[in-house]
């Protein structure tokens, strides 16, 4: 098909080849009829379809067809399991051929910088390897079935307040560690068909127009081969944008920006090259749809079923008070509206227009649990009804529990607009303290949000499941998890702090209307409070089961390993408990080497595993160089120190009971930058120049004179020498008359033969 694109493409007219670069209307491009070439349609969905047939919109205002709504990625995410999230997307590809729909809108992998961004419900996690992992699985169930998908936003797209606008200003160091690697990461394992650019500028540049980030880290770095396609309304100018790196404008009414790039092309200030390449890789993409149709049947029912056994997976639970699971023969009390309407998935423009919705109301119901009912409170508005909830103080005693329905309403959480904070409605808190006095130790209660949130009360003895935003299924799922017939294995994909001022990025979120400022650079999420060795509520990774895990004996392959090699690393999981679960095993990587400011441990592998009451099974993982190195912004790549690397295991990131040590050995060495601030110390640690300095310090007498005698203690004296000049540049040698400058610049000329 190769051949024939080009051929295609030298049969167009210039004004053709442009018109394709721009969408025709909201979710179709265009057309050139003469030469057979159709329009294609896209949809947003990364969780489920929201195809538009007429009055289209972008931020779900406007009704679709009927879909299956799925686990929004803040629940997906906490299964920790690719398999699943592959089979995930091979059912929505599988819906795409159904639905005549060429591309899916998603997934969405910018990072969770902060619990208020209002589309946090819609991003997979904190940490960009799960992040990375778990996108490049969903891309490859969706795209064998020919279907492309489009990761998004690209990139740093990681609030909605002035998302159109506003600057990101962040090193590359921390765009390279954090911001970008789950792209990487499916672009390397998946090769999405299309990749959004986001509406942000990053330093300065929108993401449109970017050359670095569309062409020279995408493409060249990465080895990028689909098409980047615009967020809807993202171009800022399209002929720089084509220029570098952009190929589709979306949405339609395109007009004046291709007639723009025609001009452009006729004056000479953009190559018709340029253009050729972008219908070329536009065309791939939708001719690989087109030359492989399948016959599917959207078999809404079934796939229903599926989104109920996603969410089973995805569930956290936080707390468990010896409640959960509960007894089928108990007597129970449900409180909150959304019990009998649940919130299960987020605002804007990946709003599901839901085939059907099971509330855990209606699904324990019909499982015939005895279950009664009181509103308490509405899921729409900060509201108490007073009737409502003396009622349920008054016969919550008559009940073996009590199962709280709470979490965040709509208008909290959408696409559009960032969270005030990070409270529950007073309304539920009032409500859930009222019950905790009148009924201590037997309340259980079910999160509905898609992100962290503060509980007040929480230390006070309750069961505490968290279902996330949990899709249209969420009701059966819930009710399953309850009265024990699914073991919880969620974790969470996220760290909740104790309070919103303990988040990394409290002080810099979200900015003004112009920039804000990414000042905590690569300390974002655990890596941050692991740093600090800051309390949390609840940590990353962490969550509890109906049985117990124990994680031991981690062992590598050998003792190490080096650059170009790959290590096996080997656990064991042992299931201690009295029911059959599942445990997420997480390898963390620590640099030893004291070289660098790093995390303190940062996740490179996970593994879920089942196991049988009793049963010990072994996982493996393996690691390779990437997996232990960090960004260095002057060797403009990625690096690891030779030297000492723990590999720690466990369930979370606080929780790493397994341990063991390995030694990596590189004989790539970082670039020096040789001048008179150039420090001593510097030339010490870098092992081209120490034997050279080494010599040249058997003479600084004079440097010596300046710390000796200090307190009394010749080694001591030798010690303080040795720290201070550690830090001293080259050129206080002249200042202290070990050498002059003409001393100074021979002795540089020499340095820098050295080094090459």
């Amino acid at each position: 098909m190769a051949a024939d694109i080009k051929k295609l493409i030298s049969e167009m007219t210039l004004e053709e080849k442009c018109s394709l670069l721009g969408g025709e209307d909201f979710w179709h491009t265009k057309a050139v009829e003469r030469l057979g070439i159709k329009p294609f349609m896209m949809s947003d969905g990364p969780h489920g379809l929201r195809k538009q047939d007429d009055k289209a919109d972008h931020l779900g205002i406007n009704d679709s067809i009927k879909a299956v709504c799925f686990p929004a990625a803040c629940a997906t995410t906490s299964s920790f399991d690719r398999d699943l999230i592959h089979y995930m997307g091979d059912v929505i590809g599988r819906e795409c051929q159904a639905e005549n729909l060429s591309t899916v809108l998603g997934p969405a992998v910018c990072i969770k910088r902060s619990p208020l961004c209002g589309r946090t419900f819609e991003y997979m996690s904190e940490d960009p390897y799960l992040a990375g992992e778990m996108a490049a699985a969903y891309v490859n169930g969706v795209q064998k079935h020919h279907v492309g998908t489009s990761i998004k936003h690209y990139a740093a797209n990681n609030q909605e307040t002035a998302r159109m606008s506003i600057s990101a200003e962040a090193s590359e160091r921390a765009l390279r560690e954090i911001y970008l690697p789950a792209f990487e990461i499916a672009v390397r394992k998946a090769q999405p068909k299309t990749i959004m650019c986001s509406y942000n500028k990053i330093n300065g540049v929108y993401s449109s127009e970017n050359e670095w980030l569309l062409t020279k880290v995408l493409r060249d770095d990465w080895g990028f081969e689909g098409l980047v396609v615009t967020d809807w309304g993202a171009v800022n100018d399209r002929v720089k944008g084509v220029a570098a790196g952009l190929d589709l404008e979306m949405p339609g009414n395109t007009a004046g920006n291709d007639a723009m790039v025609v001009q452009a092309v006729r004056d000479g200030r953009l190559p018709e090259e340029k253009v050729d390449e972008c219908v070329e890789r536009i065309l791939k993409v939708f001719f690989d749809f087109e030359d492989n149709r399948e016959e599917q049947v959207f078999d809404r029912e079934k796939d229903h079923e599926i989104a109920a056994r996603i969410e089973e997976e995805s569930a956290v639970l936080l707390e468990n008070n010896g409640l959960l699971p509960l007894k089928p023969e108990g007597k129970y009390l449900y409180i909150g509206e959304f019990a009998e309407k649940p919130r299960y998935q987020g605002g804007g423009s990946s709003h599901i227009n839901s085939f059907k919705i099971d509330s855990a109301l209606e699904m324990s119901r019909a499982a015939g649990r005895n279950v009664d009912y009181i509103k308490g409170f509405p899921m729409d508005k900060d509201a108490l009804f007073e009737e409502d909830l003396k009622k349920a103080v008054e016969t919550a005693a008559d009940y073996d529990a009590v199962v709280i329905f709470a979490g965040l309403p709509d208008i909290i959480e959408s696409e559009g607009y960032d969270r005030a904070d990070m409270k529950m409605p007073a309304s539920q808190n009032k409500l859930i303290e009222a019950i905790l006095e009148a009924v201590p130790g037997k309340v259980v209660i079910v999160l509905s949000n898609g992100a962290p949130v503060e509980v007040p009360w929480v230390d006070k003895g309750v069961a505490l499941l968290e279902m996330y935003l949990g899709g249209e299924a969420v009701g059966q799922a819930t009710d399953r998890i309850l009265f024990g017939e699914v073991n919880p294995s969620g974790r969470l994909a996220e760290t909740w702090p104790l309070k919103l001022s303990d988040n990394p990025s409290y002080l810099n979120f979200p900015g003004n209307a112009r920039r804000v400022n990414y000042a905590e650079d690569v300390y974002v999420g655990y890596r941050y409070y692991d740093k600090k060795g800051m309390d949390v509520r609840y940590p990353f990774g962490y969550g509890l089961s109906y049985t117990t895990f124990e994680i031991s004996n981690l062992r590598a392959e050998k003792e190490g390993f080096k650059d170009g090699e790959t290590l096996k690393v080997f656990a064991d999981v042992t299931n201690t408990g009295a029911c059959t679960g599942k445990e997420v095993v997480q390898l963390y990587i620590a640099d030893r080497t004291d070289k660098v400011d790093r995390p303190h441990q940062e996740l490179k592998g996970f593994v879920k595993a089942e196991l049988r009451p009793g049963e010990t099974k072994t996982v493996e993982f393996e690691i390779d160089t990437r997996s232990l190195s960090y960004f260095d912004e002057d060797l403009s790549d990625w690096y690891a120190h030779t030297g000492k690397y723990l590999l720690l295991a466990g369930d979370s990131s606080r929780h790493l009971t397994a341990s063991c040590e390995i030694t990596f050995t590189t004989e790539k060495l970082l670039p020096l930058h040789l001048d008179v601030d150039t420090t001593i110390g510097e030339l010490m640690a870098d092992p081209r120049t120490a034997a050279v300095v080494q010599q040249m310090m058997t003479h600084r007498g004079a440097l010596e004179s300046n710390t000796d005698g200090i307190s009394g203690d010749a080694e001591q004296d030798a010690a303080m020498s040795n720290a201070m000049m550690q830090y001293m540049p080259l050129k206080s040698l002249i200042s202290f008359g070990v050498m002059d400058r003409e001393q100074m610049e021979s002795m540089l000329a020499m340095l820098r033969g050295v080094i090459g």
